[in-house]
């Protein structure tokens, strides 16, 4: 892609627009910057306005006069002027498909995506390349942007990425080497029509694949066997014996026999994890005894099944990344001990009762906070012991307050962070403070 011939459009001034931008002047272009918010709401505008041509506080017709717009993930695609670029016949595309166009040839990509377990699997597979010797930079929808490495020089062996529906939206011909989908459950309905549609911006990644690269999906997951025979691809399962699979004690892919039982990451959520990454890394010549030496090295993600601190007795456990009810169902199976698990937050659109059989079999009982914590009452009142709480302190306060020694305070929260937190990160260390708090006043 030539960028000093074309004139490009950037809407919205985030981590992957402003990386996408600077690229582009890197690579001698003159982008067009465009973003919703004023510029004394957006970090970094005074820097921004010196290098950029640009405008604050709405996105105006001034974008119809590019050739290309590079659409940040958080935009709806319906947003009318977006109506009119596509009217236009505007190409429209996304920070992902942009930096597959400028990137060294040679460069390798791993591509993941799924409603959970992204983050762990990308950075497993980063974890083993960097262990096995090799130049890997980790991107997307975790860390830092695609553009914001030197993608288009050579000496990066393998790009990994972890990719959203929304950064699947917008792809033309972006083209991983080896791209996955660990599982597709219902999740951000609130942007999609259906949970089909869901799904099919999952499958995007999959779109311009051909025989001579690398498909991988899960076996166990209902989407993913429904679109089986449209690809090409290899398997992975806790269930089934296929591809790469669990016997119950190690994984067997093809003749060999990886042990995992110094795996720093636990739970059947994880092996699921594990094995897709060693699937991922296949085609590659990595040999067993580097991947469990990545295995017992690899440093577990925070904000994810993360323990925090025992408190006279009471485990604390920091699920803030679990945003959606499979998650949920994953963090009640991975304890062998009833829990109190602290939910609520930001809706999206959920079908919360799909946890109902969870909660009566794992939890102890449940505390709810947060903007939806009135749906989420509605859904379990009369069925499991729950209490009601409008501040997020108060809430892991009873349930500590109440919990015996031995038992588990676990922050599940089936929901986004964004009524209360910017971002679950924030929502994660909040409850870290919190319980450190306890633990001082203990």
């Amino acid at each position: 892609m030539n960028v000093q011939e074309q004139k490009i459009g950037i809407m919205g001034i985030a981590r992957s627009g402003l990386a996408a931008a600077y690229k582009i002047k890197e690579l001698g272009g003159a982008p067009f910057l465009s973003e919703f918010k004023a510029a004394d709401k957006t970090e970094g505008s005074e820097n921004i306005i010196k290098e950029f041509d640009c405008e604050f506080g709405e996105h105006t017709e001034r974008l119809l006069g590019c050739d290309t717009i590079i659409v940040s993930p958080g935009i709806s695609l319906n947003v009318p002027i977006l109506e009119k670029a596509k009217e236009k016949n505007i190409h429209l595309i996304s920070e992902i498909e942009f930096g597959f166009l400028v990137k060294y040839p040679e460069s390798k990509i791993i591509a993941i995506t799924g409603s959970n377990g992204k983050s762990t699997t990308v950075n497993l597979i980063h974890h083993i390349l960097q262990t096995a010797g090799y130049n890997s930079v980790l991107a997307g929808n975790i860390g830092m942007a695609f553009c914001s490495y030197p993608i288009e020089k050579a000496g990066i062996d393998f790009i990994v990425l972890e990719l959203s529906s929304f950064q699947l939206e917008l792809i033309d011909k972006f083209k991983p080497d080896v791209a996955a989908i660990l599982n597709i459950t219902p999740d951000h309905l609130n942007r999609y029509n259906s949970f089909d549609d869901y799904a099919l911006a999952k499958f995007n990644i999959f779109r311009n694949q051909d025989n001579s690269d690398f498909a991988i999906l899960n076996l166990d997951d209902e989407m993913s066997r429904k679109h089986r025979n449209e690809l090409n691809s290899k398997y992975f399962s806790l269930n089934s014996k296929t591809d790469i699979y669990y016997n119950g004690k190690q994984i067997k892919l093809g003749s060999e026999l990886i042990n995992i039982d110094n795996s720093t990451i636990k739970g059947p959520h994880n092996v699921a994890n594990i094995m897709a990454s060693i699937l991922a890394v296949s085609p590659f010549g990595i040999d067993k005894n580097t991947i469990e030496k990545s295995l017992s090295t690899f440093a577990s993600l925070p904000h994810r099944l993360e323990f925090v601190a025992e408190v006279r007795g009471v485990k604390f456990i920091n699920d803030s990344k679990a945003t959606n009810t499979e998650s949920v169902k994953y963090a009640l199976q991975s304890f062998n001990q009833p829990i109190r698990i602290i939910m609520g937050g930001g809706g999206k659109g959920e079908d919360y009762s799909v946890l109902i059989p969870y909660l009566k079999k794992y939890a102890r009982k449940v505390y709810l906070t947060g903007e939806i914590r009135l749906e989420m009452k509605k859904a379990f009142t009369g069925l499991i012991e729950l209490a009601v709480f409008e501040d997020f302190e108060q809430a892991i306060r009873n349930a500590f307050k109440e919990a015996s020694a031995g038992e588990y305070v676990v922050l599940s929260p089936a929901c986004t962070s964004y009524d209360m937190f910017n971002n679950f990160e924030e929502r994660g260390n909040r409850f870290k403070e919190i319980v450190l708090k306890l633990k001082n006043e203990s």
